[in-house]
């Protein structure tokens, strides 16, 4: 990087640091460090979901997918949206009329304190590797941009991301998220008009190449819909049932919609977050694409095309804006996890009995335990952006069958309910082993943590009135 690169990229992370620091003066209690005291505005919250979700597993793999493939990955995000409009009017009433702190909470309302406890481990587990996953993501690509070795641009990433989270809390969080969006969308679109205004072509010649290269294809008519994971109706069901997961019965995504004022102002933020995602996939896609055609196509290590192109071919200032947006990215999934775990570690495994001091102690503890689990991974195989879907499709099925069977009104006991989410989770591993393809996982193991919840409850009540007799 020449001076006014590192320049920028010092200036953006001092004034992370700062506004870290600056927001943790307003934290008083538990309620305004996990929540923001019930005050974000809708539009943050929004912002803050998309840049959660995404980050650098898009700027890092989404813009390779089209750079190698077309953007059929695009079929996943139509079905985010259905996804969201179904958390909005299944889910979120629920966690607003109980007024819960963690969503787990909703489950212990209904099922006792022991099957909370349960579902938030759950939890903590999926959102650890999965976000390990992108920590390593971040890691790679501040490799390729610094020349530093992974685990010391892991341990770089983490470092900073822990201040300004530990401090500012989920206000900093959030406001520093919406912000971080914008710059790495940003990064995507200055990236394209970069390449427009060297080549000398208009768009509409280079979209025409394009096409003819079958490279702008998002609609994947193949039949083996079990076995690819981007045939369209296997992409679309299982986005929206992804997204219904993720953003329903994922702590750290509804998370966000509980800090807002009201449950209206929550669904505006949730909806809304599904458009955006789809507004951003496509930039990152349209970016690979072309990338692809200013590249000529040349071969690339997977998953590093767009860096290679911010490092090598890029002008002085441009670079340091676009490496301050990568920086963007690696921060705002990892502050996001880093306030999540311990909420729900606090809220969910503590009963809520810890102080602010107690719960920045824990912040810290599960960011070092990221940052150990991280230069772990291996992602050579496959984009790490569905390696990281998969990962969260394991546990996901299981989790949302616990909140479906919490709106029932039949009794369940913790034996029941526990052997539903082990099988569920169990099933996913002999589907992967046989080659379903991952976008099934969370459908079939959904159906598989009812029907066993609901036959194990039955065997017991016949046994009891057996017994009884």
């Amino acid at each position: 990087m020449q001076p006014l690169d590192l320049t920028i990229v010092l200036s953006f992370l001092a004034a992370n640091t700062l506004f870290g620091l600056w927001h943790g003066r307003s934290n008083k209690s538990t309620g305004d460090y996990f929540l923001g005291g019930h005050k974000l505005p809708w539009i943050a919250s929004m912002f803050s979901i998309v840049a959660s979700e995404t980050s650098m597993l898009t700027f890092v793999s989404v813009p390779g997918l089209a750079y190698r493939g077309d953007w059929t990955f695009l079929q996943l995000a139509m079905g985010y949206i259905v996804g969201r409009v179904l958390v909005s009017s299944i889910l979120l009433p629920l966690y607003f009329s109980h007024g819960v702190n963690s969503i787990y909470q909703v489950i212990g309302i209904r099922f006792g304190p022991q099957m909370q406890k349960v579902a938030s481990t759950v939890f903590l587990v999926t959102r650890t590797l999965g976000d390990a996953l992108r920590l390593f993501a971040a890691g790679a690509i501040v490799e390729v941009v610094t020349g530093w070795p992974l685990t010391l641009s892991i341990v770089v990433i983490g470092l900073i991301t822990l201040i300004y989270t530990l401090f500012g809390g989920i206000k900093a969080v959030v406001w520093l998220e919406s912000f971080q969006f914008g710059l790495y969308l940003a990064g995507g679109l200055l990236s394209i008009a970069f390449i427009l205004n060297s080549m000398h072509v208009p768009m509409a010649d280079l979209l025409a190449q394009l096409e003819v290269a079958g490279k702008l294809r998002i609609i994947n008519p193949d039949s083996h819909i079990f076995t690819n994971p981007l045939t369209f109706f296997g992409a679309f069901f299982g986005g929206a049932l992804l997204s219904l997961c993720s953003h329903g019965v994922d702590h750290m995504m509804v998370q966000r919609v509980l800090g807002c004022t009201n449950l209206s102002a929550a669904r505006k933020a949730m909806v809304g977050s599904g458009f955006f995602v789809l507004f951003q996939f496509s930039v990152f896609l349209l970016a690979g694409s072309m990338i692809y055609l200013f590249m000529h196509g040349a071969p690339m290590q997977k998953d590093r095309e767009f860096a290679n192109f911010i490092v090598h071919q890029l002008p002085t200032g441009l670079k340091g804006l676009l490496i301050a947006g990568v920086l963007s990215a690696a921060m705002s999934t990892h502050s996001s996890a880093i306030n999540s775990l311990a909420s729900s570690t606090v809220n969910d495994l503590l009963g809520g009995r810890a102080t602010l001091g107690t719960s920045r102690l824990i912040s810290l503890a599960w960011a070092v335990l990221l940052v150990t689990i991280a230069p772990l991974f291996d992602a050579r195989n496959e984009a790490i952006v569905m390696l990281g879907l998969e990962i969260a499709s394991f546990t996901y099925g299981g989790l949302l069958g616990l909140f479906l069977l919490s709106k029932t009104r039949k009794a369940f006991s913790p034996a029941s309910l526990g052997t539903g989410l082990v099988a569920s989770m169990l099933i996913v591993f002999l589907l992967k082993l046989f080659g379903l393809a991952w976008t099934w996982y969370i459908a079939i193991s959904v159906v598989v943590n009812l029907a066993v919840t609901v036959g194990v409850a039955w065997v017991l009540s016949g046994k009891r009135q057996a017994d009884e007799r």
